[in-house]
């Protein structure tokens, strides 16, 4: 068995992708952390004299029409995107899991139940909701975690429902139930860590799906607010400037690109090196 394990991890450190998203993640999520205490220049400040100035040693990657400076803000904006689809991912995790384990150890009319309203959820994405939800209480970034964390709250029922049903014809739950354990005790105690790798992965994915519609709810306009900096918005700002000041355009979506590439090869290696199969197999 030990000679297994140490195979596995030894295959986790010579996953490059893994290692490579891995690095881009914690490269962004390092950066995130370091504009709560440090930015190359205030994001708040507006200086006229150097507005539209191009990447150069005192403004790495140039500044805005208001003369903020865009590395600044691209450090700040990944703090929001970061933000947003933590607690977006989050809400479906939190809510989305116990429903589907609900659905799952209950059958019957209770599954019917959570699994229509996971129905009428899908229904509506994740846009249309922000467009529900802004109309009725106004633009922000709250709006938006609330809007892309309804969306996620059926992905991960609906996740949760299919893994834990062939796990509860197992026979160590069958045991569970003779001995007397009731069905919220199985799902807690044998259910769910039998499919939290799933869950981890498809968390991964759903972050980078989060930090795509935040960027392109604030592109719409109903993300982020000024004067809080947002990829998203800062691409919409750029749109008319292209022509004459590319690097508006090109470095928030260069770290949009970025950061969600490097989120997929997380998940894509995380699913290698945490599918059931490969665990049960290497222990």
């Amino acid at each position: 068995m030990t000679t297994r394990v140490s195979t596995l991890a030894a295959s986790w450190r010579s996953d490059r992708s893994l290692a490579a998203g891995a690095g881009i993640v914690a490269f962004f999520i390092l950066m995130a952390l370091i504009s709560f205490v440090w930015t190359p220049h205030d994001v708040g400040v507006i200086d006229a004299d150097a507005r539209l100035a191009g990447p150069s040693l005192m403004h790495f990657f140039g500044t805005n029409h208001l003369g903020r400076d865009v590395l600044s803000m691209i450090m700040v904006g990944a703090r929001t995107s970061i933000f947003v689809a933590l607690i977006a991912v989050g809400i479906g995790l939190l809510i989305g899991v116990p429903l589907g384990l609900l659905a799952a150890g209950t059958r019957g009319l209770v599954e019917d139940v959570v699994m229509r309203m996971s129905d009428v959820v899908f229904a509506f994405p994740a846009i249309i909701l922000a467009i529900l939800i802004t109309a009725v209480y106004g633009p922000g970034a709250v709006n938006a975690i609330m809007a892309i964390g309804v969306f996620n709250i059926p992905v991960f029922a609906r996740l949760t429902r299919g893994a834990a049903l062939p796990i509860w014809t197992r026979g160590f739950v069958m045991s569970a139930k003779t001995a007397g354990k009731n069905r919220f005790q199985i799902s807690l105690e044998h259910i769910l860590p039998n499919i939290l790798p799933v869950l981890i992965v498809q968390a991964t994915m759903q972050f980078s799906l989060a930090v795509l519609a935040e960027a392109a709810l604030s592109y719409v306009g109903i993300g982020a607010q000024p004067p809080e900096p947002s990829w998203g918005r800062m691409l919409a700002e750029s749109q008319t400037m292209v022509s004459f000041a590319p690097w508006l355009a090109i470095f928030p979506g260069l770290a949009i690109f970025l950061f969600v590439f490097g989120l997929n090869l997380l998940g894509d290696g995380l699913r290698r090196h945490l599918d059931p199969h490969r665990i049960v197999g290497a222990m």
